[in-house]
């Protein structure tokens, strides 16, 4: 119900509503390269890439993924 009354809002301000998919490894992916971690440990509170070697907040790093996943999906960012 409230993410329906959400999309409501929304709409009713002219933006839009997305929803991605639940199971998206927002937390183990690179937001600077894409690599997928295997393995991260919910007490890993950082995120240090093995390939681009950036590091960065575990919980920043999932939400610039989150956004970027959004811009893909209604085309301002490139796959």
């Amino acid at each position: 119900m409230f993410l329906r009354m959400l999309e409501y809002k929304l709409m009713f301000l002219g933006k839009q509503f997305l929803k991605i998919d639940k199971w998206f490894p927002s937390s183990k992916t690179c937001s600077k390269c894409g690599n997928v971690k295997e393995e991260l440990k919910l007490s890993e509170r950082s995120y240090k890439c093995e390939c681009c070697g950036i590091e960065i907040d575990r919980d920043y790093n999932a939400a610039l993924n989150i956004r970027n996943v959004g811009k893909i999906d209604v085309g301002i960012l490139g796959k």
